[in-house]
């Protein structure tokens, strides 16, 4: 294939993607409406149980990693059959084209962030750097995703970015905060207010929307 016809191949893909961004948008809603209400459970209850003894911690740095590991793969699952279901029911390919555009877009920020997260939880004990670090990866990947995502998805990744900046400057400001014995309860704040009530928000805001299939990528 030659250049001219690669770059044409791509704009046929990136365009496809564009004429499906609405559909993606409708799809996306209940595994982000599943995953940030776990991530909501998930974090209560150790910022709970800190406050209520002192800062003692409920569980250990590995038990927060499978938590959020199992969480991720849950939401993940979900997210994967629905676009499973709703290629079978368009008959098209699972694994498109277009699919492989988006992963080649999305996986890299999403596989660094997760590899330094998990180092840093299981080599230097650091578990709210490791959140913040999930939620500005998370971010970014799916901001890599603009050429061709809905604008609400867009959005969502700014606010993962400039949350995950705003507590990074007030968890480092704060040495009272890193001077805890352990810091799972900012860790759990951390992925608290980001994977779980920014997603909570950005799937009521698809499920309410009045006309969401009139979106169009930014």
């Amino acid at each position: 294939m030659s250049t001219t016809e690669a770059a044409l191949e791509n704009l046929r893909i990136i365009r496809s993607l564009m004429e499906k961004a609405h559909i993606y948008r409708a799809v996306s809603a209940p595994a982000a409406l599943t995953g940030g209400l776990l991530a909501l459970v998930a974090s209560a209850w150790p910022v709970w149980h800190a406050l209520k003894n002192n800062g003692d911690a409920v569980m250990c740095d590995r038990c927060f990693l499978t938590t959020w590991l199992l969480i991720l793969g849950t939401a993940s699952a979900l997210n994967t059959f629905l676009l499973f279901k709703e290629a079978r029911r368009r008959s098209q390919p699972f694994i498109s084209a277009g699919m492989r555009m988006a992963l080649r877009s999305f996986v890299p920020p999403m596989l660094v962030g997760g590899c330094v997260g998990i180092g840093l939880i299981v080599f230097l004990q650091n578990l709210t750097l490791a959140a913040l670090i999930w939620a500005l990866c998370y971010g970014l990947a799916l901001i890599s995703t603009a050429s061709f995502s809905p604008r609400s998805l867009i959005r969502l990744g700014w606010a993962f970015v400039v949350t995950g900046l705003l507590i990074f400057f007030a968890w480092a400001a704060c040495s009272d905060v890193r001077l805890l014995s352990n810091d799972l309860a900012p860790a759990s704040l951390v992925m608290g207010v980001t994977f779980g009530l920014l997603h909570v928000v950005y799937a009521l805001a698809v499920f309410f929307s009045a006309h969401p299939r009139e979106e169009q990528p930014k």
